[in-house]
């Protein structure tokens, strides 16, 4: 609830430094509010709803997000994208996953991070240095009875901050309630 107070007390803020009044009644808005905004967007980011990140999902990995749990481990060599269909008899879920980890582990191999870009609707931290530094980072799809993993290794100690970042973004995205600390 601060958060939107203080988003408010902000965007208020820019109408008066651009020479704008606020809207003096509710049906009123002043021209172009969400543009005047100098923060619009990140206040968009901030308040999208899970459901949008979860229709961006099943759109860019294929599945259902609620048919899924999605895991992120980190370990001291880099960490692990894990992704199981929520119950065993539902074998189309578990080949869907399959499908998008083997695309996944070859995909941000060569340095293509389009689909978590997509999913989450911005640049994922870390996502640059592993770009960067594709070639000093390794991704091995292994398969599990419910779905499988992608198996993130490094030696490189820039590369292995990168890894855990994206990983800690994206267990902090996904709600995952996985540990942040390093195993």
């Amino acid at each position: 609830m601060r958060g939107l107070f203080a988003t408010a007390v902000f965007c208020l803020a820019a109408y008066a430094a651009q020479g704008q009044a606020p809207p003096t009644a509710q049906n009123e808005k002043p021209k172009d509010s969400q543009a005047d905004c100098p923060m619009h967007k990140a206040h968009a980011h901030e308040g999208s709803t899970s459901s949008a990140m979860n229709d961006r999902g099943e759109k860019g990995m294929g599945f259902s997000q609620t048919t899924a749990t999605h895991h992120f481990l980190l370990s001291t060599d880099g960490g692990v994208i894990q992704v199981e269909a929520n119950h065993p008899t539902d074998t189309a879920t578990r080949d869907s996953i399959r499908m998008h980890l083997t695309h996944i582990a070859t995909a941000f191999a060569s340095g293509d991070f389009a689909i978590p870009m997509f999913v989450h609707d911005t640049v994922p931290p870390g996502v640059p240095v592993m770009k960067q530094m594709a070639d000093k980072i390794t991704y091995k799809f292994d398969e599990s009875p419910t779905g499988g993993r992608v198996v993130i290794t490094t030696t490189d100690p820039n590369a292995l901050a990168a890894v855990q970042q994206f990983l800690r973004f994206q267990i902090a995205e996904h709600k995952t309630g996985d540990s942040t600390a390093v195993h």
